[in-house]
């Protein structure tokens, strides 16, 4: 009979911000576990899928999650018993929520690798009755082994549901006037705060292989357009570009963020301001590449002064273009 249906919730649009990921903690089952999902992505990792599977576990799984632990531990919101990255995404989540004055639109975020996963949030959107779907990858600058995933981790899910949403997916920001605002309001807060000049500022980007820009991955381009763009709002300082964070043998994009570090000191750059347009959140790269071992690097080479721009994080300027960006995709 109808009036057996069961009651269905409908008519909610669900919005899904989703950063890179993180350990649940940082133990050495977790980041193993962590780092087998990530590693075996075929994005992050464009190597024949047996041999690397073999170099994978025989090798990396055994030997790096100690090495990757130690650099969590450095970081690890102790607190909250969380990593800074979940931190921050969790605060975006809820801050967009209260600033989305809409009752029909849930807020909620989750991670391409670890938890919170794609798979349980964009069900629990579903449960709450969400029959449209806006995703808003948390990288403003494409490239493949980020935004792209995400997408296909999007894409998967949807493919094992017999119930599918409208989707939407907001595409990279690179550029936007919001994003770039932002930026430099985030430099000058940090001149403020400091008492010395700084000889250059680097804005540092996570890396990629050069071959995958070679291959036809715009993100390198992107990453030079966003510190174009702070710089002809900026000019009091030189601007540079650099990339962090390589992994394994291959050529990666040039200059690397370490190796511009040691080396600045020598050129007479000895007071440097670094920021990392790239990443949404502070987390491991930032807070324990950038700024534990690249200042370690950037002291022990001659440097004199040293600083990070924090992230966006959950900053009010960062809120207000992540609201912009989600208001455009649901109108």
């Amino acid at each position: 009979m109808i009036n057996d249906h069961p009651k269905v919730k409908f008519g909610k649009t669900g919005v899904l911000i989703i950063n890179l990921g993180t350990p649940d903690s940082t133990s050495w089952f977790d980041i193993r576990k962590y780092l087998k999902e990530f590693l075996s992505d075929k994005r992050v990792i464009e190597v024949n899928p047996l041999i690397w599977q073999i170099i994978l576990n025989l090798f990396i799984l055994t030997f790096r999650p100690s090495k990757t632990a130690k650099a969590y531990k450095e970081i690890w919101m102790k607190e909250e018993n969380i990593s800074p990255l979940l931190y921050y995404t969790k605060k975006q989540s809820e801050k967009l929520s209260k600033q989305i004055s809409n009752d029909d639109v849930i807020v909620d975020f989750a991670m391409r690798y670890g938890n919170p996963s794609i798979r349980d949030k964009i069900s629990k959107l579903h449960n709450q009755g969400c029959e449209n779907l806006v995703i808003l990858p948390l990288y403003p600058q494409y490239a493949a082994p980020t935004t792209a995933t995400v997408c296909d981790e999007v894409y998967r899910t949807l493919m094992k549901m017999r119930w599918q949403p409208s989707l939407k997916i907001i595409p990279h920001y690179e550029s936007n006037p919001l994003y770039i605002d932002a930026l430099v309001n985030s430099i000058n807060e940090k001149l403020k705060k400091i008492s010395w000049k700084p000889d250059l500022i680097i804005a540092s980007y996570h890396g990629v292989p050069k071959k995958y820009f070679d291959k036809g991955d715009p993100y390198h381009c992107y990453c030079h357009k966003t510190t174009r763009l702070i710089s002809e709002k900026f000019k009091l300082i030189e601007i540079k570009t650099t990339f962090q964070s390589r992994f394994g043998p291959d050529e990666w994009l040039k200059p690397y963020t370490d190796k511009t570090l040691e080396n600045l000191p020598k050129e007479g750059k000895k007071n440097i301001l670094i920021i990392c347009p790239g990443f949404a959140s502070d987390c491991v790269e930032t807070l324990e590449e950038i700024l534990i071992q690249g200042k370690e690097s950037f002291m022990d080479s001659g440097g004199e002064n040293f600083d990070m721009i924090p992230c966006l994080n959950d900053n009010d300027d960062h809120i207000i273009l992540l609201r912009k960006l989600i208001e455009k995709a649901i109108l």
